[in-house]
């Protein structure tokens, strides 16, 4: 009886930390902000509308994130309809990332993130690296919390792109 017990606490414990690995950020507005580029010119997300915008947190001394870019980096050439961003967690120099995206080809623009300000609604991740999925509109749809590939991002947004996703309906789609 006690073991049951025990038993059923750890499953409710690993069942409540694998549901919060998809964190939802709820606005009734579409994400908006600006940050620097590595070299210098602003982006801003309004800039985007209209394309499917991948956010991923990252840093130079995470191992996963470096796994991870050679996938970010093909999806960012291969598709017209979505947009990486690779946001820096880190506080760095420039010359320091300059060197590592010399080892490191990435495709996609990098941003520069205040680790002591981050751009809200997100604030500082929980993980590196953390992808966020902004739809077209602006608005967050998905989380990844660790490494993502070019076929997850793929899997969530082509359902979606193909009306297979309705509100309502059983459907693979979250």
């Amino acid at each position: 009886m006690k073991i049951t017990k025990i038993l059923s606490f750890v499953l409710l414990f690993l069942m409540l930390s694998v549901s919060s690995l998809h964190v939802a950020y709820g606005s009734d507005e579409p994400v908006s902000f600006t940050l620097q580029r590595l070299h210098g010119e602003e982006l801003s997300l309004d800039e985007l509308r209209g394309k499917w915008v991948v956010l991923n947190y990252w840093a130079t001394w995470c191992a996963p994130c470096r796994k991870e870019i050679p996938d970010l980096s093909a999806l960012n050439t291969t598709r017209e309809d979505i947009i990486v961003l690779g946001l820096a967690f880190e506080d760095t120099d420039i010359e320091s990332f300059d060197v590592f995206l010399e080892e490191f080809h990435v495709s996609y623009p990098i941003l520069l993130v205040d680790v002591y300000a981050p751009p809200e609604p997100f604030g500082a991740p929980r993980v590196l690296p953390t992808t966020i999925i902004l739809n077209p509109q602006g608005f967050p749809v998905k989380t990844f919390m660790g490494p993502v590939t070019k076929e997850d991002i793929e899997s969530f947004i082509d359902p979606r792109l193909s009306g297979l996703c309705v509100p309502g309906q059983m459907i693979a789609c979250e």
